[in-house]
């Protein structure tokens, strides 16, 4: 459907940003101030303590300064309701007391029909309720009641009952004249291929109602009576209402647990997912029978920014997980992850309930772990890697899979993890001998005094690469505080930038928390926060002053080139802080082929990129971030490298 000119815009206007997040949050009275339209809270889009979410309601935007959730009113309704655009737009032009347009008459059909699917729908629904108090459902009672479901939880859940009948649900139907189209379309009833009358699609079957984030009755899942029969879980067809991989269930209820601070977990079924709510863990859902899909794990990401996978004790339950895992890399960004809980072995969530109760569970989950190291047991799992080849083999795998990642901070952050991961499981095959054992299960060498050469070798004249790194963060923060439009747009880099001096880190938090507001507002919060010279003191520093962009403030692209430039050079020099600290680790022991190669290895990436032709701009990959590296850097690391060589040369003391 089209809109007029103008509509949105005063939709906009009129519909109160403030009014409609006001409904999901409680404001923070100590940030806010409602007489401006500036308003704090606790983001809704994910869960945190302190009040980073803010609204301008004169402006009409909102930002989160933790998840970084951006948007209007429209966009906030879609999100939080989990519905289309033209159906936020109509919930706030309601709202508003805004008619809305006349809609196109095709447009206007399509959704006058879905919204008869939906009530003949909900007729089914109360039908097969009053089907499971039938004598012909007593064997279905029994079910649910040794399944631990009371009337309580039958009523929550709406769980009926589908005679073994060819056309009982049809008749009831037909008999509320109810027509034909209607009954196939909801994916009630199924053609004939005899000529015959259309026949029910759920027969013999307990029925669990499936219902979408606003509540309707869209489709039913359907568990067999019958031991022997084909499928034990039957879906209902997709229709114009129901989308299998678009579809979760309880994500309405779900949602409104999430949004109370409970963690959001996902299930393999419906009886999981009950059994979870039963237990004080509302915040669950599952898909309907199938693999994840791409559509229902932004759904979840919508709920909650890390979701709780909980996987069945058995081979499937991990061959999903792994699947989940290829999905979800190319999609992660900072807010956005998940979490692993493995069940014992043999045992659903359900059965871990009740062999030991909500409190063993609640530990599961508290210990989830981190979809980085799913990914890693994935690739060592029951493998040996007693050769170099065996070794390459791994890490081209893993590179592999950290290379699917889209976002640079997250990729970067993957690639230290594995690297970390990595050097633990290969630290204890060096050597053999009477070696105490180490924390991976083999043996490694006792540690040994650095030697006096090492000590004085280019390892400690790198501490000197650390004023370098002071410089560089002073000239970022200058260059955010002149220059406070770009802010938005490196916001993530900002936030990821580690500083070695506290004040440049207090100057880091207070760009984040205020630099959208402007300069002058920037200014303000410096002076009352840090003292009336702090920001003199910072913009007055030599490096700083002479910088191009803080010469001429206001230069929107000579200052985001500084930045951006600045921040690579910082993650590279972390990235090489990270290789002397290993290096200085083996050099406390006998150096090793290992060390020699690793930093051979660096080396060769910088010396490469200067044969290009790019030695001021080396490259230099560090985790997989892509970052770069300075002459000087480079010369560092050779000098390191050097170092290296001429100990092991000396062989041990």
């Amino acid at each position: 459907m089209s809109l007029p000119p103008g509509f949105l815009d005063e939709l906009r206007s009129r519909a109160s940003l403030g009014q409609v997040v006001g409904r999901k949050v409680m404001w923070d009275a100590r940030k806010s101030n409602q007489g401006k339209g500036d308003l704090w809270a606790p983001c809704p889009f994910h869960q945190e303590k302190s009040a980073s979410f803010h609204v301008d309601d004169r402006k009409g935007f909102y930002y989160c300064f933790g998840c970084h959730a951006k948007g209007d009113a429209i966009s906030f309704v879609q999100e939080t309701e989990n519905v289309g655009f033209m159906e936020a737009v109509e919930i706030l032009a309601r709202e508003a007391g805004m008619p809305m347009p006349a809609r196109d008459p095709k447009a206007a059909e399509k959704a006058d029909r879905r919204t008869q699917l939906a009530e003949v729908t909900e007729l089914a629904v109360r039908w097969f309720r009053l089907q499971l108090q039938t004598g012909a459902a007593a064997e279905a009672r029994a079910y649910l009641e040794r399944r631990g479901l009371n009337k309580a939880a039958l009523d929550h859940w709406e769980i009926g009952f589908a005679p073994d009948s060819w056309q009982g649900l049809w008749d009831a139907l037909k008999g509320k004249n109810i027509a034909d189209d209607l009954i196939l379309g909801a994916g009630l009833a199924k053609p004939s291929t005899k000529g015959g009358k259309p026949y029910d699609t759920f027969r013999g079957r307990i029925m669990f109602p499936i219902r979408d984030g606003r509540g309707r009755a869209i489709a039913f899942g359907g568990r067999a009576m019958d031991p022997v029969d084909n499928a034990k879980y039957l879906n209902s067809p997709e229709t114009e209402l129901f989308d299998k991989g678009r579809s979760l269930y309880n994500v309405q209820g779900a949602r409104v647990a999430a949004g109370k601070g409970q963690p959001l977990l996902v299930a393999e079924g419906y009886m999981d997912v009950i059994a979870l709510h039963g237990a004080g863990f509302e915040a669950a859902v599952a898909p309907l029978g199938t693999a994840i899909t791409e559509s229902q794990l932004q759904m979840l990401w919508r709920i909650d920014p890390e979701p709780i996978i909980t996987l069945d004790g058995d081979t499937a339950g991990q061959r999903a997980a792994m699947r989940l895992i290829d999905l979800a890399l190319p999609l992660l960004e900072a807010g956005r992850s998940l979490r692993f809980a493995s069940m014992p072995e043999g045992q659903d969530p359900d059965d871990l309930l009740k062999a030991q109760g909500a409190e063993a569970f609640r530990k599961l989950i508290k210990g989830a772990v981190p979809m980085v190291q799913l990914l890693w047991q994935r690739e060592t799992a029951g493998k040996d890697f007693d050769s170099p080849e065996r070794k390459a083999t791994l890490d081209k795998s893993l590179r592999e899979k950290i290379q699917l990642i889209r976002d640079p901070s997250i990729r970067s952050h993957y690639g230290q993890a594995i690297k970390d991961l990595r050097w633990q499981l290969f630290r204890g095959q060096r050597g053999g001998g009477s070696r105490p054992a180490g924390r991976s299960g083999k043996w490694q060498a006792p540690p040994q005094a650095p030697l006096p050469s090492t000590k004085a070798s280019m390892l400690a004249a790198v501490e000197d690469m650390r004023a370098t790194v002071h410089l560089r963060e002073a000239v970022v923060l200058a260059a955010f505080v002149t220059c406070p439009e770009i802010i938005e747009e490196f916001d993530s880099g900002l936030e990821g930038m580690t500083c070695d001096d506290s004040a440049h880190e207090k100057i880091r938090d207070l760009i984040l928390r205020h630099g959208h507001r402007g300069s002058e507002v920037l200014r303000k919060k410096f002076s009352s926060a840090l003292g009336p010279h702090a920001l003199e003191n910072l913009l007055g520093q030599r490096h700083v002053a002479i910088t191009p962009c803080i010469r001429n403030p206001g230069n929107t692209e000579m200052a985001r080139q500084t930045v951006a430039e600045e921040l690579a050079k910082l993650e590279a020099a972390r990235g090489l802080d990270a290789e002397i600290a290993e290096a200085a680790q083996d050099l406390s022991g006998v150096p090793d082929e290992g060390v020699t190669w690793r930093l051979s290895e660096a080396a060769k990436a910088a010396d490469q990129a200067a044969r290009l032709g790019q030695e001021d701009k080396a490259e230099y990959d560090v985790g997989d971030n892509g970052a770069r590296i300075s002459k000087d850097e480079r010369s560092a690391l050779d000098a390191l490298l050097g170092t290296i060589k001429f100990e092991k040369s000396k062989g041990p003391r």
